[in-house]
This record gives structure tokens, sequence and C-alpha cells, in this order.
């Protein structure tokens, strides 16, 4: 495949997105991103950015131009409404891949979630357990690929990767909530006994996944494929890692699970907490998916385990704190609003 494919991705001013440009850029791929987001790193000089929301066709259409690849990264996330997310996460993504096939893009590769398994009853998960989608956003991503599935009837190549959640540079959200609280000197509260198996992914070996399935063979890649970090111990292990590289001598705390999620579905109700029912659910169980199938299909080898992506994200974090001071708002590219948590904080 010739080295100066141009590439499409959706949600590019995101954190996936910009971590994904700066890759396709390193070698000398053409970048269009489309997003309703402004596009404000540095790099805004060397793609083509078209503002634009994917559940508008014309805006879809006017991205779609001479593009050969396109990388749909764009979705509503969990802390947005559920008419938002259906329509986003569903319907902007028919609209996507339905510009696409028209266009006669060589293929599309899209970004799901491991959030389509729901709360399983089994570790490791593999790539045809059932599908179990908690909440809206779970439901849509589902739907999402269906969709999905459905153009690849129609003959439209379309690898569908089902990434851990993944973090790295320019990754705060719920992270940056932690990470605060690691560089202030202080603990970190756990749900349950942090002995369970919470498997992350560095953003730059999910890049790695999504180019091995831009320019591999079309045949191995038409396929669905589970991405996380193949090294990761216990939560308890893995994050303890961060605050021993912040160097207080802090550790992490378990709290009982049922009666501090029950606070937490209380504190969500009244709208004061900003952790959401995916987060607080899951956190105090395994969470870890099968990734035999993408080493060996496509050659997929993560270079980073938990412990580095936590660590290389929180590197990242304290040198670009005077950056994004005072910001939150609901994705991942900025803090999340603390809420009934910063005062937490003064217990830990």
């Amino acid at each position: 495949m010739s080295d100066s494919r141009s590439y499409l991705i959706t949600g590019g001013a995101g954190f996936l997105g910009i971590n994904l440009t700066r890759y396709l850029l390193a070698r000398g791929h053409k970048v269009t991103t489309l997003d309703i987001a402004d596009f404000t790193y540095p790099e805004r000089d060397q793609i083509t950015e078209i503002k634009g929301d994917i559940r508008d066709r014309a805006a879809v259409d006017r991205a779609m131009q001479g593009v050969h690849i396109v990388v749909h990264t764009a979705a509503a996330l969990p802390l947005y409404s559920e008419a938002d997310i259906f329509s986003t996460d569903i319907d902007g993504t028919r609209n996507v891949l339905d510009s696409a096939l028209q266009h006669g893009v060589e293929r599309f590769i899209h970004i799901s979630s491991t959030a389509v398994y729901g709360i399983p009853d089994h570790h490791p998960l593999i790539e045809t357990d059932k599908l179990d989608g908690v909440g809206p956003y779970g439901k849509a991503k589902i739907a999402a690929e269906e969709v999905c599935f459905g153009y690849r009837q129609k003959g439209l190549c379309v690898p569908v990767i089902r990434p851990k959640s993944f973090i790295g540079p320019e990754r705060l959200g719920v992270f940056a909530l932690f990470y605060d609280w690691a560089k202030d000197g202080h603990g970190f509260p756990m749900l349950g006994s942090g002995n369970n198996r919470y498997q992350l992914l560095d953003v730059e070996d999910l890049c790695e996944a999504i180019y091995l399935s831009a320019t591999l063979d079309k045949a191995i890649v038409n396929d669905t494929f589970n991405i996380g970090a193949k090294q990761f111990t216990t939560m308890k292990e893995d994050y303890q890692a961060v605050l021993d590289y912040a160097g207080f001598g802090r550790k992490i705390r378990p709290l009982p699970a049922g009666p501090a999620i029950f606070t937490l579905r209380v504190l969500e109700a009244l709208k004061i907490s900003p952790l959401y029912k995916w987060v607080y659910e899951t956190a105090s169980k395994d969470s870890f998916v099968s990734i035999e199938k993408a080493e060996r299909v496509i050659g997929y080898a993560p270079k980073y385990s938990n412990k580095d992506a936590l660590i290389r994200n929180y590197k990242w974090y304290l040198e670009h704190l005077h950056q994004f001071e005072g910001q939150s708002g609901v994705s991942h590219r900025v803090p999340w609003k603390q809420g009934i948590l910063g005062f937490a904080k003064l217990v830990f």
C-alpha cells in the first residue's frame, strides 16, 4: 500500500483523534478531521479540518472528498444525554458508513468499545461472547456495530475494534481525578478490595492496532478484534504504581464496594458526582479481554503494560497541567468536574 493514503478521522479533535492524527502524520499520510469541536492542536496547519456533526450528511460528504480510509472514532460518550448518544452513535455512524460507501472508500475502521460486553460473568472475554449493553452508551455501541456489519454485507471492508479503556497523552476525563489526588499527595480510594484485574490500554498501542487494520490485507482485517494491554495485574497494584511514582508514600485505600456503590448511585441521581454507572459498577470487578485473536490474525503486539500506560499518562498530565487548569467538561480531553468527590479528597 502506498505511503500517502488519505485518512478521514471522525472525532479528530478528541483524545484518540489527536493521537491518531500525530501517528499518521509521522508516517507521511494526509489527514482530514471531522468534529463538532475545534481542532486546537499545534498540528492544525498540517491537516484538513472540517467542522461539523456526523449527524449532518452534508458535512460528512464534504469531509469524505478524496479519502481512502475512514477511522470512525466520533461518539457521544456516556455523560451525554440519551437522545444525543443514540442519534450520534447509531444514526451518525450510519451516515458516515453510507457516505464512505458512496464515495468508494477502501475501508472503514470502526472504533467500538468493550462496553458492548456489559457486566459479564466470565473472563477473559472473546469476540464471540454475547453482547449486553449497560445504559444508553453500551446499547448504542452494540447497535452501531450492527450497522457496521450491514455495510460489510454491502461489500465495504469494515474492521471493528473493541478497545479497553485507553489512556495516554491528552487523556484526562475520569483519570484527571486520580492524577489530581496523586499530585497533591493524597491516597486514592478504590471500590472493593482492589484485587480485581482491570485491563487498560495505551493509546499508542491502539493506534498501532488501527494502523494494522488500515494496512494489512482486507480479507484478514475485515473482522472484529479486542484490543488491550497484554500485561496487567490488579487494580490496586497497577494504580499504586502512580502513587509510588508521585513519591508521597501514599497508598490505595480499599472501600467496601456495596455501600460505596450505593452512595455513588445516590450522588449520580443528585447530579453531584462525576462518575456514571459504567465506571462505578465495573470498577470493583474483573474486566479484561483476550487479545489472542488480534495477536494471531493481525500481529498486534502491545508495548505498554497497565503500569507503563498509567505512569506515561500521569507524566503527561504533570507536564501539561498549566494548559487545562480551570477547565472541565464531559469529554476525555478535559478534566471532569470533581463535584462532591472534591470533599472526599480531603479524607484521603
